[in-house]
């Protein structure tokens, strides 16, 4: 099984979780990961690393992704999107520029409550648990960066927008938020993310497309900051996983001998790790 890294549209209802095991399933290992979790009423980009890549999740993971979302004004529900129970629901309509200045508002950073359903631990237990049981707990708040907000459309009671935010941001929050700001609820209906750090959605492949071989696939070149060493001098050194000394701007060293990968090693200081061993 080659290491790679695969750019998934996400289809709607599926959980990450399926589409990993989707993916292993069609190609026939269980070394498959995700970099970045999308509920089941998203689509998008989702990045799966198959074989020794698996290990590459915490570096591929994204410090900004984009997502187009739309939300409807004037209703809550429990899980903070249209699939859950509603709580509570009335007719809003709401001026275009009263929106945009909403918009303008939360295009920065603040702390933000997480949802009660989502798989953030509170004492050991993820947090959907507790909504399940009808449990109180408190909901933790994290510092998140709104670095774009954009109104797309307004259609009735449904607004639009394109989001450009940082990593850990909620969508379904960040709606509920703007919804108390306009003193009313929104939830979220639909979420599309379009970019995840350098993926693309353009750049995705369907779940049916790996079914019929139809996909290309992604190597550490292609998404690291890397320099490949090839034919290194002392290539037991680094499969016995020794630190190198080795002058160079990347912040990661691949090793590669006679075109097979041998080892990534990654910057520390003054000399560089291993990070992970490629070959077998």
């Amino acid at each position: 099984m080659k290491n790679m890294i695969i750019l998934i549209n996400k289809e709607k209802s599926y959980t990450s979780r399926d589409v990993v095991n989707k993916v292993g399933k069609l190609l026939n290992t269980k070394k498959v990961g995700h970099t970045g979790t999308l509920d089941p009423l998203a689509t998008g980009v989702l990045v799966i690393t198959v074989g020794k890549y698996t290990k590459l999740n915490d570096a591929l993971t994204s410090t900004y992704k984009e997502y187009i979302a739309e939300f409807k004004l004037g209703i809550l529900t429990d899980t903070l999107d249209i699939t859950g129970n509603v709580l509570s629901e009335e007719k809003v309509m709401i001026e275009e520029e009263k929106i945009k200045d909403v918009l303008k508002h939360f295009n920065t950073s603040y702390l933000q409550e997480v949802p009660i359903y989502s798989a953030v631990k509170i004492n050991g237990r993820k947090l959907y648990d507790y909504a399940r049981n009808n449990e109180e707990v408190l909901l933790p708040k994290k510092m998140v960066d709104i670095k774009t907000l954009e109104l797309l459309a307004i259609n009735d009671d449904v607004i639009k927008v394109r989001c450009l935010v940082s990593k850990g941001t909620y969508i379904r929050s960040l709606i509920r938020d703007i919804g108390v700001y306009l003193n009313t609820n929104a939830t979220m209906v639909s979420l599309i993310r379009t970019k995840q750090g350098i993926f693309d959605i353009k750049d995705s492949y369907t779940l049916k497309d790996v079914e019929d071989n139809n996909f290309s696939y992604k190597t550490i070149r292609d998404c690291l900051d890397v320099e490949v060493i090839e034919n290194y001098g002392d290539i037991e050194k680094v499969r016995n996983g020794c630190k190198i000394e080795y002058k160079s701007n990347k912040e990661y060293l691949l090793f590669i001998e006679k075109t097979k990968e041998i080892a990534l090693y990654k910057r520390d200081e003054d000399i560089y790790r291993m990070y992970i061993k490629l070959e077998d």
